[in-house]
């Protein structure tokens, strides 16, 4: 594997890292991946375990994930027949499930930061710790929201969700995309790296290739709009640009339009289902 380039942790510890190439599946990997992966989630600030609203970024963040939310379970609505049942695994605070539950969802959900499950138990969300701990096993959505690239042993992670799948089921992936404009641009400094956190960056040749190993084809690939601006809104931050409100919003923007014509977006929603015999 060869290397493709140094980023650092900017959220929190300022360490390097390198992003080495699996050629084969079109890929990066995070090297070399810390012993106390555990502590690199603790930082009050990592705003996927918490509901803050101290500053204006954590603000635009949660505004930006409400409605991100009610087009995930527009888009998941239109995707299935029936039955709602459905399992998200990295749940965080568990605002996807209340709202799909209140969309009609049976709902189950998994997230392994105690923090993160204790904000969801008080909206009445009840997570469980692993997956291994569901006792339904069979579901007709699975969700994975910016979860996959945190994954350690992705193979076997990627074979335990596939098992849990109902016959007729669908894997929702979403991820950023290292292929994006965004990325080119920011490089080291592109947010969607978020190391150590993100153990794999995935293309859209990746994400096909690792599912196929595993009888799952997409079905459909879909845009996540938002995410160019605020990833350009952070990586903006970490270049050090005290303007960065205007250049990210036209960063996002460009990224955004550039995307229409190569369909490489910032972040990509994956709907993947059982090969067809």
């Amino acid at each position: 594997m060869k290397l493709y380039l140094k980023t650092k942790d900017y959220s929190f510890s300022g360490e390097e890292f390198q992003l080495v190439r699996d050629e084969t599946r079109d890929m990066l990997l995070t090297q070399p991946v810390p012993e106390n992966l555990e502590a690199f989630y603790e930082g009050d600030n990592y705003i996927s375990h918490t509901d803050s609203k101290s500053s204006a970024m954590d603000s635009v963040y949660q505004l930006i994930k409400l409605v991100n939310i009610r087009k995930k379970i527009q888009l998941i609505e239109n995707q299935i027949d029936k039955s709602k049942k459905i399992l998200d695994i990295g749940a965080g605070t568990g605002d996807f499930l209340y709202y799909a539950n209140k969309k009609g969802f049976e709902i189950y959900g998994v997230e392994p930061n105690a923090k993160a499950r204790a904000r969801a138990r008080s909206k009445g969300i009840d997570l469980e710790k692993s997956l291994s701990d569901i006792s339904e096993t069979r579901h007709q959505v699975i969700t994975l929201w910016h979860v996959l690239e945190h994954l350690p042993d992705l193979t076997k992670q990627i074979e335990n969700v596939v098992g849990m799948l109902a016959e007729n089921g669908i894997v929702v992936v979403a991820v950023p995309n290292f292929r994006s404009w965004d990325a080119s641009h920011y490089r080291e400094y592109w947010a969607g790296y978020d190391v150590p956190r993100h153990l794999w960056h995935f293309s859209r040749v990746s994400i096909k290739t690792l599912f196929k190993e595993h009888g799952l084809e997409v079905r459909t690939i879909k845009p996540m709009w938002f995410d160019a601006f605020y990833v350009s809104l952070l990586s903006e931050k970490y270049k050090g640009n005290k303007f960065y409100l205007i250049a990210a919003f036209l960063k996002g923007l460009w990224s955004n339009i550039h995307a229409m014509f190569t369909k490489e977006y910032s972040s990509l929603i994956y709907i993947l289902e059982k090969k067809k015999k």
